[in-house]
């Protein structure tokens, strides 16, 4: 017997929330970023909700190849670039379109040689300080790409690192800082991810690189998805197991951390951490029972979260219970353990069936 434990991975929503993306960017590109298994949706069921977006981006050679033995034949980009000559070899059979964010990257390129068929695009480093050349070097990096890449040009890119927070001024100063070193050169530009496609339209230039967006979950805390319009692409549920009578005083789950404040019912939701729901999520996270808020009771464990039922005199054994997605926002989920939404869809673990609705 199932545990009735799912994620349904709304297609329609995937589809929704791009057209809102484009809503957002006017004429630019889209690069939608499909890594870390499309945010944990499904790599190849999102890029199937994905087919209007102008190229796919992903992390790592491995999801690249994922992506064309699925079936996507259009433009591919990896984002982090190739790491060793396998990688690179392997990019190159999938006509992938590369990131070079170092020395090293450009140095094997003059050896073996670039495809043809694959753009270049030039990771400039305008203040993060993660991966990409320094913008005292963009002049003569461009030129060194340049000479590489095939018919498809060079690119220029960067990444922000507070694009999240609008008022602070990180953002403004790259963007300064990348148009300085990107002056005179005759590239197409990609600096804006999901935030700054809300927060700094100048950032927008000929393509941005949405993520989260695209599977409903807003990156500005100060605006919620459904402010934005977005719909949310996955909703976890499972379903109730058993309901206990519990006293006043009596204590639940591991550790005892949650106390009956009088005498109630106690529901037990088939979906712990072995799932991919954070064993860390304080009493008082809030859940759906049949459609009606209901709240954490207990530490969640590997297999299963114990529920407050006061307010939900009728639920029963098989009643639906939504973690987040649908009717409440993952947003305010991962606000309840202080972490970001990104952390709860990427990791529902593989135990966890996704089904496409």
């Amino acid at each position: 017997m199932g545990r009735n434990t799912v994620a349904s991975i709304d297609l329609a929503a995937i589809r929704h929330n791009l057209q809102i993306v484009r809503n957002l960017t006017s004429t630019s590109q889209i690069v939608s970023v499909v890594k870390a298994d499309g945010y944990g949706h499904g790599i190849t069921r999102v890029a199937g909700a994905l087919q209007d977006t102008d190229l796919l981006a992903v992390a790592t050679p491995g999801e690249a190849a994922a992506l064309r033995e699925g079936g996507w034949k259009d433009r591919l980009l990896l984002l982090e670039g190739f790491a060793n000559a396998d990688d690179f070899e392997l990019a190159q059979s999938l006509q992938v379109e590369m990131v070079v964010h170092q020395q090293a990257q450009l140095d094997m390129l003059e050896q073996r040689g670039m495809s043809p068929k694959n753009r270049l695009w030039l990771k400039i480093d305008s203040g993060m300080h993660r991966l990409g050349f320094p913008l005292s070097d963009a002049q003569e990096v461009f030129a060194a790409a340049e000479s590489l890449a095939g018919p498809g040009g060079v690119i220029l890119m960067s990444h922000f690192a507070c694009a999240d927070e609008p008022e602070n001024p990180m953002t403004q100063k790259q963007i300064q800082g990348f148009d300085r070193a990107a002056m005179g050169l005759d590239a197409r530009q990609s600096l804006a991810n999901s935030a700054a496609i809300l927060n700094f339209p100048t950032s927008h230039r000929d393509l941005v690189r949405p993520g989260i967006l695209l599977y409903g979950i807003s990156p500005d805390p100060a605006q919620s998805a459904a402010t934005i319009g977005l719909k949310p692409a996955m909703t976890l549920s499972s379903e109730l197991v058993a309901i206990n009578h519990c006293a006043e005083d009596d204590c639940v789950g591991y550790g005892s951390t949650y106390q009956c404040p009088e005498d109630m019912r106690i529901g037990v939701a088939a979906i712990g951490y072995g799932d991919g729901y954070p064993r860390y999520l304080p009493n008082g996270t809030p859940v759906l029972v049949n459609g009606k808020r209901a709240f954490l009771a207990g530490r969640v464990s590997m297999d299963l979260i114990t529920l407050d039922l006061r307010g939900h005199d009728n639920a029963k054994i098989g009643d639906p219970v939504i973690l987040w997605g649908e009717g409440l926002a993952v947003e305010n989920v991962a606000a309840c353990a202080n972490v970001v939404p990104y952390e709860l869809i990427c990791g529902v673990t593989g135990r966890v069936p996704r089904i496409s609705v």
